[in-house]
């Protein structure tokens, strides 16, 4: 299989972070699959896209996912959100430099942090600089469920998760970013439910093992020129 390439394009103007996910913001903006599924998982396959668009100040995102057995307990900024029904995009704006892993669990709490060595220590990696509590206040999101969804919700559902990031953060730790139109950046895209009743583990971009923070294994999204 061939390296995975995205094309966010430009927002005609800046999409309401409560937009829906076929709105006027988000109708003729292609999406993406997050289906690669890990073996280690259950059975449980929640199906799973995401649409991004950009302007000069903010790359936007909406996933949706067509899910059961969600579950979410983690409420605060960086708690470990990875193991409720959560999403993630993680994206390096520089191959010569670090990465970003911003990991959304389904009622709307954030980890991310910024990482220069993904190699795993325990349940770690090795060297990040986690995000500043001013740098949360400055990512949007939105999501369609409350903080908290317990007991797990066993029926079929459908959750969004709509977020915003500022430019701006991502340069505060990975350097100036230069003309956006144009560029190449590797990302990938994953949902996980760690502590659900059935966890599993999927990416847009396949992964060699189950570990995310595989940045060999990124795709490619390319910021359409203007």
């Amino acid at each position: 299989m061939g390296t995975q390439k995205y094309t966010v394009l430009i927002a005609k103007k800046p999409p309401d972070i409560k937009s829906v996910w076929d709105g006027v913001a988000w109708e003729n903006v292609p999406a993406l699959e997050i289906s690669c599924y890990r073996p280690e998982g259950s059975a449980h396959r929640p199906i799973t896209q995401c649409k991004l668009l950009y302007d000069q100040n903010r790359i936007y995102g909406i996933f949706r996912v067509q899910d059961q057995f969600v579950r979410c307990v983690h409420t605060g900024f960086q708690s470990e959100v990875y193991r409720d029904s959560c999403v993630e995009f993680f994206v390096q704006p520089k191959t010569t430099s670090g990465y970003f892993n911003f990991e959304f669990n389904c009622g709307g709490a954030l980890l991310a942090y910024y990482i220069t060595d993904p190699t795993r220590i325990g349940g770690s990696v090795k060297e990040f600089a986690p995000l500043t509590s001013e740098d949360d206040l400055q990512i949007r999101r939105y999501t369609n469920l409350p903080p908290i969804v317990e007991p797990e919700i066993t029926r079929q559902i459908t959750w969004f998760l709509g977020f915003s990031i500022p430019f701006a953060v991502l340069e505060k730790y990975a350097g100036a970013l230069a003309e956006l139109s144009g560029q190449t950046w590797r990302a990938n895209f994953y949902k996980c439910g760690n502590e659900t009743s059935q966890p599993h583990w999927a990416s847009w971009s396949p992964i060699s093992e189950l570990n995310f923070h595989l940045p060999d294994n990124f795709g490619e999204i390319e910021f359409d020129p203007q």
